[in-house]
């Protein structure tokens, strides 16, 4: 056996033999831990403890209390199901049931399953965590396993494809089932505390509508009861915060079936989205940014020498056609169409940074089944922007954008979280450039003393990356915007400058995205807000209530000082308490109040759609507060504190 090392999490190495597991390691470095083991981190990829290591490697034991414990739970409480669900309807094809970040889900056929029959499958589950089955990883000779799918083409496909020569494969048994699986798992099914299915829907196989179309059945698990009462509790409110709800519920955009995935914005979303793209202007003109405006439809040779039209029609993205013998497509990315606009006239180095924004129409083929509101669509509007720099103005810039950021989702109460995305596989360019790209984003992090995460080999084919995630009020997590250094896509192009020297150069790209997409950004708002928007974001900011039809003059005299804001008079004959009410389903921000001592006074009653209230309040003190509000994009209401 040949030796290898092994690095450890705090630096230190172990000597090992090739083929030790990742168990082995664990019980060398101490028999608790060797006795804890559940899983282990080989290279940034989970994996079994019974992984055997051939190489050298950096591994990370994981234990109950490690992050990715509760990942391989998952993964087990979806075999639970499997089991379950086979013990009921013996027929069910299983084909691949992996852990999500809230969960699992397994995709099954031959069986016609709905809801309504999820209570007994749990019931059949509960069975199997109560037995508390041992869970063993065990090695089956390749054609065994193949005559044990002899009636499952899905598990035969596996194995000619993610387990194609290996032998012996891998299975999972507990009890008298078991499955064809790679893990990890928990050591046994009463380690699973408390789990729920949650849902029945359709998919296809391999996500390719092309394929046969299977039931995926949506579960949840945590190690105890209460954790998965905190997260149903939490479920619920997602559930009243689902922006696609709201949206219906304030007219705020549709998705209708003759543009799948492509959002129409109503007049009140449309206020919303007319306040971000004029805050986002307002920024991009402090941070230097010159706006254009660049074609949906071009041909497809465009995207060639960037690497686009590769990857995008590769994974089945890019909407693109021939005519008249030429091949068209609708832009899925910004980069090219603006990499143009700065190809078109000479630069010096002295004409560096050179900045385009956009808010760019682009089109991705997602797959029917993705699509989600507007979280996820097939037509988006980036607020996308391209800088041109010099190799020592990289850093500058990227300070400049990240400090941007900060102030933008400050604005929104939103927490923001950094991801360092590196090099990953089918990268282009050299690996010293990448090195020299990723090291600014570095430095830049660390000089504004930002905390980040590394996700190893995630970055897009051109260049590193950071992330900008949003926590939302229920703390999930939303991927938004990014900044990204590029020193491939300008040498492809071959976009040059006029150095100090006489000479060509190559200018550096820094890709950046502020919110994102419009679409993304405002479904992430909608739900974070609940609907609840501040004062400068709502579509509809006063809403104006007479007492009796006799106040209606006086109420349209109090929306008309007003007009600067968005202000509507509620003129059907209701009760003033009916009046008030809709005005908070409708989660207008303020409302007056309007009655006959106010018209003798010249004055109106304020009430917040947090039910504070003030009598006799001057119009025009009223007034000036708000543009302050306003002005200062604050996110609570504040008149009435």
């Amino acid at each position: 056996m040949s030796e290898i090392t092994v690095t450890l999490p705090d630096g230190s190495t172990l000597s090992a033999e090739a083929g030790e597991t990742v168990e082995d390691i664990a019980y060398r470095i101490g028999e608790g831990l060797g006795r804890d083991t559940k899983a282990g981190v080989v290279d940034g990829e989970l994996v079994s403890k019974e992984e055997p290591l051939d190489a050298d490697c950096r591994i990370e034991i994981v234990t109950d209390s490690s992050e990715e414990y509760i990942e391989v739970l998952r993964h087990s409480a979806s075999h639970v199901f499997a089991q379950a669900l086979q013990r009921l309807y013996p027929d069910a094809k299983l084909t691949i049931g992996p852990s999500t970040d809230e969960g699992f889900y397994y995709d099954v056929t031959n069986v016609d399953l709905d809801e309504d029959d999820l209570a007994d499958i749990e019931d059949e589950m509960a069975d199997i965590v109560e037995s508390d089955y041992e869970i063993r990883r065990v090695d089956v000779p390749r054609d065994d396993a193949v005559d044990f799918y002899e009636d499952n083409e899905f598990k035969r496909e596996i194995l000619e494809t993610e387990a194609a020569g290996e032998d012996p494969v891998s299975f999972y048994e507990q009890d008298d089932w078991r499955d064809l699986c790679q893990g990890p798992h928990v050591d046994s099914t009463g380690e699973i505390g408390g789990f729920k299915l949650l849902s029945v829907s359709a998919a296809y196989w391999r996500g390719d509508e092309e394929n046969e179309s299977l039931t995926r059945v949506y579960g949840t698990a945590f190690p105890t009861e209460s954790e998965l009462e905190d997260f149903l509790e939490m479920r619920e409110e997602a559930k009243e915060r689902d922006h696609r709800k709201i949206g219906r519920e304030m007219d705020l955009f549709s998705v209708p079936e003759h543009s799948p995935g492509c959002p129409h914005y109503h007049p009140n979303g449309m206020a919303i989205r007319r306040e971000l793209e004029d805050y986002i202007r307002e920024k991009n003109d402090e941070l230097g940014f010159d706006e254009v405006r660049t074609p949906e439809l071009n041909k497809a040779e465009l995207w060639k020498p960037t690497g686009h039209y590769e990857t995008f029609t590769e994974n089945g993205e890019m909407f693109a056609w021939e005519q008249d013998d030429t091949e068209y497509g609708l832009k899925p990315m910004n980069c090219a169409n603006h990499a143009h606009v700065y190809q078109s006239k000479t630069h010096s180095y002295r004409d560096l940074p050179v900045r385009f924004s956009e808010f760019g129409n682009v089109y991705r083929n997602e797959q029917s089944g993705e699509l989600s509101g507007l979280l996820r669509v097939r037509g988006l509007t980036q607020d996308d922007g391209h800088a041109f720099v010099r190799p020592d103005q990289i850093q500058g810039e990227i300070l400049d954008i990240l400090r941007a950021i900060e102030d933008i989702y400050g604005h929104f109460n939103l927490e923001v979280l950094y991801k360092l995305e590196t090099r990953g596989e089918g990268a282009m360019g050299s690996e010293e450039i990448w090195k020299q790209a990723t090291d600014a984003l570095i430095d830049a992090l660390r000089e504004e003393d930002l905390d980040y995460d590394v996700e190893e080999g995630e970055a897009a084919f051109y260049g590193p990356k950071i992330g900008i995630n949003a926590r939302d009020a229920l703390g999930r997590e939303w991927t938004i915007g990014t900044v990204q250094v590029d020193f491939n896509i300008p040498r492809n192009l071959d976009l040059t400058y006029i150095g100090e020297d006489n000479e060509e150069h190559h200018p550096v790209m820094i890709h950046r995205a502020l919110l994102g997409s419009f679409e993304r950004f405002m479904g992430v708002i909608i739900e974070h807000f609940k609907g609840n928007f501040p004062l400068w974001l709502a579509p509809e900011q006063i809403r104006v209530l007479p007492v009796t039809d006799d106040n209606i003059p006086y109420a349209r005299e109090v929306a008309s000082e007003l007009g600067d804001f968005r202000v509507e008079v509620e003129d059907r004959s209701w009760t003033v308490g009916r009046k008030i009410q809709q005005a908070h389903d409708d989660n207008v921000p303020y409302m007056l109040v309007v009655g006959g001592n106010e018209e003798e006074a010249g004055t109106v009653s304020v009430r917040d759609r947090q039910e504070r209230e003030e009598q006799g309040v001057d119009l025009a003190d009223f007034r000036d507060h708000l543009e302050l509000e306003v002005e200062q994009k604050r996110t609570g209401l504040t008149f009435l504190v």
